[in-house]
């Protein structure tokens, strides 16, 4: 079983990202290949970078930064949940993956991006862009939601049509095949 970390970006007040983190969750576990964890940036409140030392030195000093290090240094792959702001995707998201460096490597990610009539995919391309700067490998593969509020019930539950489920298991099955591909290159360490 490889571990799943599924983040989710979002930390203003009113946001939906987490309701649309649920439901990516919810779909990935129902894949026995993977053990999912959902991580929620605006509950982890990492506070703007604060280390002294350049994160490829991995000598953290705050306990925040090393529970971070050890969450993300078991993860196998990554989902990533993301709105869209401004073209881009949230500042929280970035300083995530600036706190660390090594942790990230040699593991795949899939994106699910969310927002207006573009449905995130703008923040989704600027996202790939930078994951590999991290040697995080993001895959083709991705869920898009245009308009995304008019998948939110009056219940407050996100519930995307089945095309949404079928690029969901598509992005899952292609993020573990790379994971497993991964996995060997991350282990060879010559």
């Amino acid at each position: 079983m490889y571990n799943l970390k599924v983040i989710s970006s979002t930390v203003r007040p009113g946001r939906k990202g987490p309701l649309v983190a649920a439901w990516i969750t919810e779909v990935a576990r129902k894949n026995p290949d993977f053990n999912v964890e959902l991580i929620d940036l605006g509950e982890l409140k990492l506070p703007m970078m604060d280390e002294a030392n350049h994160p490829v030195m991995k000598k953290y000093e705050h306990a925040h930064s090393k529970k971070w290090s050890a969450t993300i240094e078991e993860a196998d792959a990554f989902i990533f949940v993301t709105a869209e702001y401004d073209f881009n995707y949230p500042a929280p998201l970035r300083n995530a993956l600036e706190y660390l460096f090594h942790e990230w490597g040699y593991k795949a990610a899939g994106i699910v991006s969310y927002g207006g009539l573009s449905g995130g995919t703008r923040s989704a391309n600027s996202l790939k862009g930078d994951l590999s700067t991290f040697k995080i490998v993001p895959i083709y593969d991705a869920v898009n939601f245009p308009m995304f509020t008019q998948h939110i019930t009056d219940e407050g539950v996100f519930s995307p049509g089945e095309s949404s489920y079928r690029s969901a298991e598509v992005m899952l099955k292609e993020l573990l095949r790379w994971t497993r591909g991964l996995k060997i290159i991350k282990e060879d360490k010559e």
